[in-house]
């Protein structure tokens, strides 16, 4: 059997079991026991135990077979020793069955004629595992030419009962467990000498021992495995060893201190946890996969399940969880080939235990092949269900049943009832052979739906309400029902929520948002007019006799808004304000409305100069001042003038006053001057002002203009003349003027 890596370090321990008895071809020169076939001295088996020794010529001494004491011995790979006997059959002595660790990504194992090759595929990114003959996958379980190899859904076994070889194949690693009577001091390569020493497990083909086993890995190639001869010859290395790597200490993964922990501890007085720890310590420190640290943990618990200590360690660490389907449950010591129920009580079974996925307790495989954990045995149906022994069940319009005597299901075309037939009822519906809904395998005369022989469906709708047309559950044609709208409805008129609805006299009516329980449609309410009797100021409300609900506010009065004040006018009423006598109010009817007119009295020209004393008042309208004037006396005259000065004139006429009138003159005879006094005055301007004026002229300039504005006139004293007396002298007796 050879195991091996498919990576450029290959794994090659070669397993040659081999039985020998002491037998010598005798020479002529030397005594023999012909007889017996042994030459003079030898010692021989002869029977139970009884050893015997050829003396010469056929005379043998009976020589008494004698059993060292048992000795205790510890083995190197951690495991219990285990009782074997000799090479007789006649003693007992402890001896060290051999184990292997190690993480390929695939093993191949050659026996006889069966070249199989296990991989495992989690290494490379998918977590599965096959087993693999000349290329092509093998369907598991598999048993041919003494190997057996099974999947327990965690692992895969590979037995070879005739040499009790257990190869134990997972995502994780591997382990190989080899009994010592057939294998010991029999194995080479990477597997060691099988001999409970480990120091000289490093040899070379050629029998050169070395310290590093990683170099020595190279030399141990896996070809020409499928020949009869598994004997590797001894060839000595072609090139020299190269020294052992350096290997920096690191700290170990928090995984490693689990095979030291409580968790493992029922089983280190059975099985030393050391070379399983530190195992774990170099694949943490070097192996890039940490789910490569899963091994030792792995293998350590299989080392513990035959030392008959069983662990549930797998759930104390999520990088290593069974992942076990949801119909099976996982066990660290299951039978490695599970109960079916397909057994044959004759047929030998692996009789050791493995980790894996089982079914629950109580139940069992149906078979090998399917992986359907069952409580009772029975058949599988087409589709791969279990089904007991008398079950009956359909299966594609058939009627099928688990034969218990033949094992196998029994199915015959179903027997349908004869189909009634029923009168159909309703618009739209028609009579149809079809399928019978309760059983698909029959057909039954039904009534279906025919939409195309439906009548017309009406429409119409009165006012308020919309067509919806559905077809009711259970029947086939449409069916028109007229759903209210959300409107109001009077009078064959719609009215929106919120809108005022035209009604009786007196009465304001407006569409609600509230339903009417017997029309679905929204209620319209209605109430009396509420007649306004508070009238404006200057209004009063008077009943009327027409037909219409309220009065009105007639007008009354006309309102005058002075500043703070207000006051009340009837028609034909004058009103002003005593602290402006010349602004008038007056009230006026035009037609049905009374209307107020404001008006103001413009004073004619007023000069206290011209009134005689004493006479000056306010007239009757107690806006103007008048007087009585002096007679032709000097006074202020108003005249209104367009001014032109130098072909520029103003655009409106100026007010421009002057003085006209007489003064007193007079001449009499001076006694004291024995002459004539003359005394002459005349009607001029006693005060004045400058104002100006702008005038407009032809050519587009505008100039202004100051003239003299006269406010005020009265008799001024000037001298008399001779030239201005004379015509009084010839006037003496003449009117004067």
């Amino acid at each position: 059997m050879i195991c091996s890596d498919v990576c450029e370090i290959r794994k090659e321990p070669v397993i040659c079991p081999t039985t020998t008895m002491p037998t010598t071809t005798p020479t002529p020169s030397v005594p023999t026991c012909p007889e017996w076939n042994v030459t003079q001295n030898v010692t021989f088996l002869l029977c139970n135990c009884t050893m015997a020794k050829c003396i010469e010529n056929n005379t043998i001494e009976i020589v008494p077979y004698e059993c060292p004491p048992i000795e205790m011995i510890t083995c190197a790979n951690g495991k219990k020793p285990v009782l074997v006997d000799d090479e007789y059959k006649c003693c007992k002595r402890y001896v060290c069955d051999c184990v292997y660790v190690s993480c390929p990504r695939s093993i191949i194992i050659s026996f006889r004629s069966e070249v199989v090759t296990l991989i495992n595929h989690n290494l490379l990114g998918a977590a599965q595992l096959e087993a693999r003959k000349n290329g092509k996958r093998l369907k598991l379980p598999y048993s041919q030419y003494g190997v057996k190899i099974l999947d327990s859904g965690i692992n895969l076994v590979l037995e070879i009962p005739h040499l009790k070889v257990v190869i134990t194949f997972g995502i994780t690693g591997f382990s190989v467990s080899l009994p010592y009577t057939d294998f010991g001091s029999n194995t080479q390569g990477h597997c060691g000498t099988c001999n409970n020493n480990q120091a000289d497990d490093c040899k070379l083909p050629g029998g050169q021992l070395l310290e590093n086993c990683a170099v020595m890995a190279d030399f141990w190639p896996a070809k020409h495995i499928e020949q009869p001869d598994c004997l590797i010859p001894s060839v000595p290395p072609t090139n020299k060893p190269e020294p052992p790597p350096t290997l920096t200490p690191c700290k170990p993964d928090s995984i490693c201190h689990l095979l030291k922990s409580r968790l493992f501890e029922a089983c280190h007085p059975f099985v030393s946890p050391d070379n399983f720890y530190q195992g774990c310590i170099f694949d943490s420190c070097h192996v890039s996969n940490p789910v490569v640290e899963c091994t030792s943990l792995q293998t350590y618990a299989a080392a513990c399940a035959q030392a008959g200590v069983c662990l549930h360690w797998r759930n104390h660490t999520t990088l290593c969880a069974s992942g076990c389907p949801s119909n099976k449950v996982y066990k660290p010591c299951g039978p490695a080939e599970q109960s079916t129920c397909e057994d044959n009580p004759n047929e030998s079974r692996m009789n050791f235990t493995t980790e894996g996925c089982f079914c629950p307790d109580g139940m069992k495989l149906f078979n090998k092949d399917s992986g359907i954990c069952v409580e009772k045995c029975g058949c599988l149906d087409p589709e791969g269900n279990p089904r007991e022994f008398n079950e009956r069940f359909d299966y594609k319009c058939q009627t099928c049943i688990c034969n218990e005597y033949t094992k196998s299901i029994a199915c015959k075309p179903k027997e349908c009832p004869t189909a009634p037939v029923t009168n159909c009822t309703g618009p739209g519906f028609v009579m149809v052979d079809t399928t019978n809904p309760s059983d698909h395998c029959c057909s039954a005369f039904v009534c279906q739906c025919n939409s195309n022989t439906c009548p017309t469906t009406n429409l119409n709708c009165p006012i308020g309400y919309i067509p919806v047309v559905s077809v009711p559950e259970g029947k086939c044609c449409p069916e028109r029902i007229c759903e209210p709208k959300r409107v109001c409805v009077h009078k064959d008129t719609e009215y929106q929520p919120g809108s005022a609805v035209p009604a009786a006299p007196c009465q304001n009516c407006r569409c609600t948002n509230e339903l009417d329980p017997n029309s679905d449609l929204f209620k319209i309410t209605c109430e009396y007019q509420k007649c306004k009797t508070d009238c404006h100021l200057g209004y009063e409300y008077l009943e009327t006799d027409s037909d219409e609900c309220c009065g009105k506010c007639v007008q009354t009065h006309c309102i005058v808004s002075l500043n703070e004040t207000k006051k009340l006018l009837k028609a034909g009423d004058s009103w002003s304000a005593p602290e402006n006598k010349c602004q008038h109010y007056t009230c006026v009817e035009l037609g049905d409305t009374l209307t107020m007119f404001k008006s103001h009295i413009v004073c004619p020209p007023f000069q206290q100069s011209n009134c005689q004393p004493g006479t000056i008042q306010t007239a009757a309208d107690g806006c103007c001042k008048i007087c009585v004037e002096r007679e032709k006396a000097c006074k202020t005259v108003s005249m209104k003038t367009v001014v032109m000065h130098k072909g520029c004139q103003s655009y409106n006429e100026v007010e421009m006053p002057y003085c006209e009138g007489t003064c007193n003159t007079y001449t009499k005879y001076s006694k004291e001057a024995a002459a004539m006094q003359h005394s002459c005055s005349c009607c001029k301007e006693t005060r004045s002002s400058n104002r100006t004026v702008d005038l407009h002229c032809l050519n587009g300039d505008v100039v202004p203009y100051t003239y003299i504005h006269v406010e005020e006139c009265g008799c001024g004293h000037t001298d008399c003349t001779t030239a201005a007396a004379q015509p009084a002298r010839r006037r003496r007796s003449s009117t004067l003027v």
